[in-house]
């Protein structure tokens, strides 16, 4: 195998290693969004729940008079 082929083959590895990296960091990155929409989602759904809570007990206690 001559240079340039050699030197040819060197940069197609080097770019499709480069790619690889690149769709495994976007992978990254949509995990990451995806895990905070799921805990952003799942603190809204605790905030609902404690005032829920609140508002049982100011029912039951009768302090929403």
């Amino acid at each position: 195998m001559d240079s340039n082929q050699m030197s040819y083959n060197a940069g197609q590895a080097k770019g499709q290693t480069q790619e690889k990296a690149s769709n495994m960091m976007d992978q990254a990155g949509n995990a990451a969004q995806s895990a905070k929409e799921s805990m952003q989602e799942a603190g809204q759904q605790m905030k609902a729940k404690a005032q829920g809570a609140a508002d049982a007990v100011k029912n039951a206690t009768g302090m929403n008079k």
